[in-house]
């Protein structure tokens, strides 16, 4: 991505490439007046009700962020605001893949869905858009101790082992966010897809370690709160940018309870209103119930187990050797010894080598194109672990260049072969290079034969850890699972366009203070041609409000949305809000504390 723009924000400057796949352009213009107006709905609402409930001063975090009230956010005005904190933030589309999004997050960038979430859809929606990332996620990273969790989850999160059942899952819940947003859905294509998310849920399996971390990215992240259990306040991003939920998960039929490590337990539904809340005394507990949790993950465990998650991945994943070397590749097999300890490894397909995240030259997916195996374990009779041998040790050995060596692991696996290079990195032996070279186990089956080439061995008395992805993501090429399915990106029509034109005027006349006397006749336009339309009325309804323009037209308007809001239940509580907020207008509630 040569023409790449990183807004110049060195967080984003210093992206790698796997991850630059997934950055869309904002295209700031395609937002109608109508998405302006629904912002600025949700952000008023929000400001009114958080000002009580969130965490961190709401005004101060939107303002530190670079974000407004008024207006849905640029991403050059976020970088530039987001940088003097040490973040950064671009633009996807839609959902992407949680290893990603958990790597953005270890990069200290935001991840922001470039769309924007549907009138029909203004309190909630599963679907990710820039009010739920930039209105939920960044006010509060200018809170220190929040932003280390969330940097600090995100590197953990790139380094955790999926199933092959997570991808099926994330294609399904993406599927369904899309349809949500989608204007020409209809209401049994969206159960279908309802449906196939609840049954992919319901048949996972046992939980992945990136399912698990998950869930506590979801109870802390996007719907944590912090305090006491009588009196907590919302940090969760999915609260602090639903209007509807964060009013609602306050109410004590939604059970709050410790954050703890057993929170690991309790799954999630992300198409309904949560029936549990955890509250987390500090940020400091969120690291470190995330220490406990990590210590049972593959990258701190290794052996035979973490061998096992990465060949139910059937992805891309990485195991390194005690001495160091790096084995990436997608693995396919192991061979326990008589202890049940790890003693063979095999990957399948494009396999690559590296020492601490660095390709080892020649050693490319290119060279292993067709997978890579080593046997794991000590040398039989012999206490101290090759990888430690010195020069003189192998020389007294025999084990040299050009001579015919033979090593028989404890495990019985024996390689026989000439030795043809042995390569060294920070005084540990990492790879022995053979040819004419056979692999057998003691039962007498064989895992190499001379006829196959060159057989590289790699040395090392176990394998301290295993983890998602790449060891060298950029030298691998790393093409993470991207979707098929892309968000729909709407066409309006002519006559919702002109709608759009009324709002812009509506704007137009409240931002300038110029125009009120065609507020009567965009009304009548609004009222005639628009029946379903509330938002503009309430926008008309709020310049003539605080103008005192005309008490009659005032009360017209005001009676439109009343019966509405009586008549029609799906705009009720949105409209009741709307005028309390008219009423209560947020410029009045800001202080000095907000700023």
């Amino acid at each position: 991505m040569a023409d790449f723009n990183h807004f110049n924000n060195p967080q984003v400057a210093k992206l790698p490439r796997h991850l630059k796949q997934f950055i869309v352009e904002q295209h700031y213009e395609k937002y109608t007046p109508v998405d302006q107006a629904v912002w600025r709905y949700v952000m008023r609402q929000n400001y009114s009700y958080l000002k009580q409930v969130a965490y961190y001063p709401y005004i101060k975090g939107l303002q530190r962020a670079g974000l407004s009230i008024e207006r849905i956010p640029d991403l050059q005005t976020m970088n530039d605001n987001l940088g003097k904190l040490g973040w950064g933030a671009v633009t996807v589309d839609g959902f992407i893949p949680p290893a990603a999004f958990m790597e953005y997050q270890a990069y200290r960038v935001l991840v922001i869905a470039a769309d924007i979430r549907q009138i029909n859809h203004i309190e909630y929606t599963p679907a990710p858009d820039i009010i739920h990332e930039s209105a939920g996620h960044a006010p509060i990273i200018a809170d220190a101790d929040y932003n280390s969790y969330l940097s600090y989850i995100g590197s953990i999160g790139a380094k955790a082992m999926f199933s092959s059942k997570d991808f099926e899952l994330y294609e399904a819940i993406r599927n369904l966010s899309i349809l949500k947003e989608a204007v020409d859905a209809n209401e049994a294509e969206i159960e279908k897809a309802e449906q196939h998310l609840r049954h992919t849920a319901d048949h996972m399996g046992a939980p992945s370690e990136m399912a698990l971390l998950g869930r506590l990215h979801w109870w802390t992240v996007e719907y944590g709160l912090i305090g006491s259990l009588e009196d907590p306040k919302i940090y969760g991003a999915g609260l602090l940018s639903s209007i509807g939920e964060s009013a609602s998960c306050m109410k004590e039929d939604v059970k709050k309870i410790w954050y703890n490590i057993d929170t690991v337990k309790y799954q999630y539904d992300i198409t309904k209103p949560q029936p549990q809340l955890f509250v987390t005394p500090t940020f400091q507990n969120l690291i470190d119930v995330l220490e406990q949790f990590a210590d049972t993950m593959a990258f701190r465990r290794g052996g035979a187990e973490s061998i096992a998650k990465a060949i139910e991945c059937k992805n891309p994943a990485t195991a390194v050797y005690s001495s160091g070397l790096q084995i990436t590749g997608v693995f396919s097999s192991m061979i326990l010894d008589g202890h049940s300890e790890l003693a063979f490894l095999k990957t399948s397909g494009a396999s690559a080598l590296a020492f601490a995240g660095q390709q080892l030259h020649g050693h490319g997916k290119s060279y292993h194109k067709d997978g890579f195996s080593s046997p794991v374990g000590k040398i039989k009779g012999v206490e101290k672990a090759l990888e430690n041998w010195s020069e003189e040790e192998l020389h007294k050995a025999g084990v040299l260049k050009g001579n015919t060596v033979e090593l028989v692991f404890e495990s019985g696996i024996q390689v026989n072969g000439q030795l043809k290079d042995i390569l060294r990195h920070e005084g540990k032996n990492i790879l022995l290079v053979f040819e004419n070279c056979r692999v057998k186990q003691a039962n007498g089956d064989v895992l190499f034969q001379p006829e196959w080439g060159t057989y590289d061995m790699a040395v090392g008395e176990k394998i301290i850890s295993v983890f998602n992805g790449a060891a060298d993501k950029d030298a691998f090429e790393e093409l993470l699972h991207i979707s098929e399915k892309q968000t729909h990106k709407i066409i309006h029509d002519e006559r919702t366009q002109q709608l759009h034109q009324l709002y812009a005027k509506v704007r137009s006349i409240r931002e300038n203070e110029t125009g009120q006397q065609d507020l009567p006749l965009i009304f009548k336009q609004i009222r005639e041609e628009y029946p379903t339309d509330w938002l503009c009325a309430l926008e008309i309804l709020e310049i003539v409000y605080h103008k005192k323009l005309d008490i009659r037209f005032e009360t017209e308007v005001r009676s439109y949305l009343e019966h509405k809001a009586e008549n029609e239940s799906e705009h009720k509580k949105l409209i009741t809000d709307g005028l309390h907020v008219i009423e209560n207008p947020v410029t009045q509630l800001i202080t000095e504390e907000d700023l």
